[in-house]
């Protein structure tokens, strides 16, 4: 007797994947967003709520600590429970945690409440990227969308900034966080009907508890130090945080190398494309944020524009940058990719090299600099990416997106760090003894302003020379370490993802 292979359900509803996808966008621009949506607010809020100089930090720094740190976490629990499902109950909790940030009564309520959106952003953005590869099984249509994935991640960041200005010209602080709501009761209602759900049928069916602590002192203590490197240089009991991350990262990785029910699958580093792809995607963001350390305060400090207008300016290139990526996929499906990877990081490094030109009166040169450099690096991240992803198991993939986005978070606070603490050294080294240690106080001491410009934008340029010198070594790196050509008819055997009808229960 021969026995029928059942026939896999639709994996999607019948609107086209573009429309799941344009939903799957909604999550994304917002938690980038966030990131950034209280340059404006903080200071209304430290007034209303009286707060001091470290509760200012941690409203600030507890977001992107919390995102950072349960990235792995909600990366592998969305595989094992439903990617869809992970990405409604995060979009619930992230509503819900907007509300109470708007309304909080005090600092410590709203650090509290940051810290609940740092826990729904990390079941959102492995989810949607997670979804973006069972989504589009077709290579040329998963590239161009992880393109425009990209390009609207590096567009949020700068946008959140701009619509926290506009909102704060009309309405009080807690608009800034009032304004993810409607988008999240609108993904809760379309998201059932749109979006198909994706799990790892071959999951553990115990969940690796241990490692979830293990990951975040492996995570949280390093990205806390290298913010404080950024923020106040080198200092003992700042290594001590990365001595303290390496320490529990070395016995995160003995156990998911050793547990058989391991929160992170080993089968996820046996294809070099993915281990490779991690790498380049860090030192790409060391890059990426490295400049954005200084491109913000040069546009205010340097150029003395009100937060708003330097806040417009520099949305300027993320236009461009948002335009780049599409066009860049495309290019990826008619050449080799490492080809393009590699060009990427050229091109980034060719945008610091104009960074390191700019004078104290530069701004069209600084914009350029900043747009050229931002299309490589979108150029990188969306390629690597869609390589990463497309070397994965399908059934895998919200865990491998959560290791790339980790590694951003590692890359960004790296480079903030590194490239920082170059530019303030070369900074204070140009200054006159006795004078203040950072821009913002030396512009406002009378007969000092001058040179303390000058002082940052030389700051500035050393830190272009080193930044320039690490994407060099990236573009080496891609150049002889991808070989994707080889691996394109591999990677199009992969068993599709267990999915179910978009149109079927959340729960």
């Amino acid at each position: 007797m021969t026995t029928k292979t059942p026939r896999r359900r639709a994996a999607a509803s019948p609107a086209s994947p573009w429309t799941a996808f344009s939903v799957l966008l909604l999550p994304l621009l917002l938690v980038s967003m966030d990131v950034s949506v209280l340059y404006f607010a903080i200071p209304e809020i430290s007034q209303e709520l009286h707060t001091t100089a470290t509760q200012q930090l941690w409203i600030f720094d507890i977001y992107g600590f919390v995102l950072a740190g349960l990235l792995l976490t909600m990366g592998s629990l969305g595989d094992r429970i439903g990617r869809r499902k992970l990405l409604l109950i995060g979009a619930a909790a992230f509503g819900a945690a907007s509300v109470l940030a708007a309304y909080a009564p005090s600092a410590e309520a709203l650090i509290a409440a940051r810290a609940l959106l740092g826990i729904g952003g990390a079941t959102l953005m492995p989810s949607t990227l997670g979804l973006v590869r069972s989504l589009f099984t077709d290579a040329a249509q998963r590239a161009k969308a992880i393109g425009i994935w990209s390009g609207a991640m590096a567009g949020g960041i700068a946008l959140g900034s701009v619509m926290s200005g506009l909102l704060l010209e009309h309405f009080w602080w807690g608009s800034v966080f009032l304004v993810n709501v409607p988008a999240m009761v609108l993904l809760l209602v379309v998201g059932p009907l749109l979006l198909p759900e994706s799990r790892d049928p071959e999951a553990p069916s115990r969940f690796d508890l241990l490692s979830v602590p293990l990951s975040m002192a492996t995570v949280l203590p390093a990205v806390y130090g290298l913010k404080k490197i950024a923020a106040d240089g080198f200092e003992p009991r700042h290594l001590l945080f990365l001595a303290a991350g390496l320490v529990f990262g070395i016995l995160f990785v003995h156990r998911q190398r050793t547990v058989p029910h391991a929160m992170i699958s080993r089968a996820l580093f046996a294809r070099r494309t993915f281990t490779t792809g991690i790498a380049l995607n860090t030192l790409v963001m060391f890059a990426m944020m490295g400049s954005a350390f200084f491109t913000t305060q040069y546009l205010q400090s340097v150029l003395g524009r009100a937060p708003l207008e330097a806040a417009l300016w520099s949305l300027a290139p993320s236009l461009v940058i948002g335009g780049f990526a599409p066009a860049v996929a495309a290019l990826a499906q008619k050449t080799e990719k490492r080809y393009v990877i590699g060009g990427g990081f050229l091109l980034a490094a060719a945008g610091f090299a104009l960074l390191s030109q700019a004078g104290t009166d530069s701004l069209l040169l600084v914009l350029a600099g900043a747009g050229v450099l931002g299309c490589g690096v979108v150029s990188v991240a969306s390629i690597v990416t869609d390589l990463a992803l497309s070397a994965t198991p399908a059934d895998k993939a919200g865990t491998a997106g959560s290791l790339l986005e980790t590694g951003q978070e590692f890359g960004g606070a790296l480079g903030m760090a590194v490239l920082g603490s170059v530019g303030t050294a070369a900074f204070q080294a140009g200054l006159p003894a006795g004078a203040p240690q950072t821009l913002g106080e030396a512009v406002a001491v009378p007969g000092l302003a001058d040179a303390a410009r000058a002082a940052f934008v030389d700051g500035m340029a050393w830190a272009s020379y080193t930044a320039i010198a690490v994407l060099l070594a990236g573009a080496c790196l891609a150049f002889t370490l991808l070989r994707t050509r080889g691996q394109e008819p591999e990677r199009e055997q992969e068993q599709e993802p267990r999915q179910e009808s978009a149109a079927e229960p959340v729960c």
